[in-house]
């Protein structure tokens, strides 16, 4: 399995500042109730304007701070402090929140872009440096936007979303309680609760998938979610159950990685991601499972056989490279220890 060695991160943060002030090409998606809302991105949105759209800049900053924090003396690493300093600033976090709090933005990027921020914010307090105590600081006012908004958006939510694009409930879910369990101990309780009245239940899982446009599996991300959100014993209980013939390699639709027949075309494009991130999944899911366990073999030849495909298309045409690091990193930064 590749590291995150100072090759590769120099590799994606290049990559990073290469997108995360591209303001064009521009997928935006706003509300206009006139003529006075036909606004640019960058006016809309003075932090997050770039990178083809606004949770992928979100992430794409995710992946930079993270980068800084792992390879603080990588060649990228003055210009990411440069450009952190001139863009996170007070008044641009509360230009931010100043466009969410616009009542057509009651449902700007929910679920996806919610998680991501909360996650750049996990991310930057675990900073120990002036500057990273700094952005950390500047970015909580939006944090807490973004944590309320959950807050009371979970209660409502009858509920999951199951597809594999950003409206799926578990990935979200799995992403906030990054921040959560540190952060907003209300928060994580509310992200338990959702999980297990959604989830707890399932049995069985047909998965079928992929669709042509799914950059998540919704059958390994719910697993992942339930990994979190339950203890060592219960998750092996309720993972056996949700796929209880994995051992056959059933299944199979999981265990083989899509095929991407066109990295030009940003949808199509959507795959690497997906290979990437059931990657990442199969990653999470052996963590939660102990070492005598039959199903971390078939786990880790699953997670092999999809980052080994997707890696080396992580950068190259923009319709991924606007976003695929960030993925490589989920899968790359998690540990597959047995839980016992």
């Amino acid at each position: 399995m590749p590291q995150i060695d100072a090759a590769l991160a120099s590799r994606f943060a290049a990559t990073a500042l290469g997108h995360v002030t591209r303001e064009y090409p521009n997928h935006i998606m706003h509300v206009l109730t006139g003529p006075q809302d036909a606004r640019t991105p960058r006016d809309m949105h003075p932090i997050f304007f770039g990178s083809f759209d606004w949770h992928s800049c979100v992430h794409g900053w995710w992946t930079l701070f993270t980068l800084y924090r792992l390879h603080p003396d990588m060649a990228e690493a003055s210009a990411i402090r440069a450009l952190a300093d001139d863009l996170f600033t007070t008044e641009t976090v509360a230009g931010e929140a100043a466009y969410l709090a616009r009542p057509e933005s009651r449902g700007f990027e929910r679920p996806y872009g919610w998680a991501w921020l909360l996650m750049l914010a996990a991310e930057l307090e675990r900073h120990d440096t002036d500057e990273g105590r700094r952005w950390a600081e500047t970015l909580r006012p939006l944090a807490r936007v973004f944590a309320e908004r959950f807050k009371a958006f979970l209660p409502l939510a009858d509920y999951p979303v199951r597809v594999g694009t950003h409206y799926n409930t578990a990935f979200a879910l799995r992403l906030t309680l990054d921040y959560a369990e540190t952060h907003d101990v209300d928060l994580a309780a509310a992200c338990r609760a959702a999980a297990v009245r959604w989830h707890a239940a399932d049995r069985d899982c047909h998965a079928w998938e992929p669709s042509q446009d799914e950059f998540l599996s919704p059958a390994l991300m719910e697993a992942v979610l339930m990994r979190r959100v339950l203890v060592a014993g219960e998750f092996r209980t309720w993972f056996d159950a949700f796929l209880p013939h994995l051992g056959d390699g059933q299944p199979a639709t999981l265990l083989a990685p899509a095929r991407v027949s066109d990295r030009t075309d940003g949808k199509i494009a959507h795959l690497d991601g997906l290979n990437l991130s059931r990657g990442w999944c199969w990653r999470e899911i052996i963590a939660g499972l102990p070492g005598e366990d039959v199903h971390r073999r078939v786990g880790e030849e699953a997670a092999t056989a999809h980052l080994d495909v997707a890696l080396p298309h992580v950068t190259g045409d923009y319709m991924g490279e606007h976003w695929l690091a960030s993925f490589a990193l989920l899968a790359l930064l998690t540990e597959i220890t047995p839980s016992i």
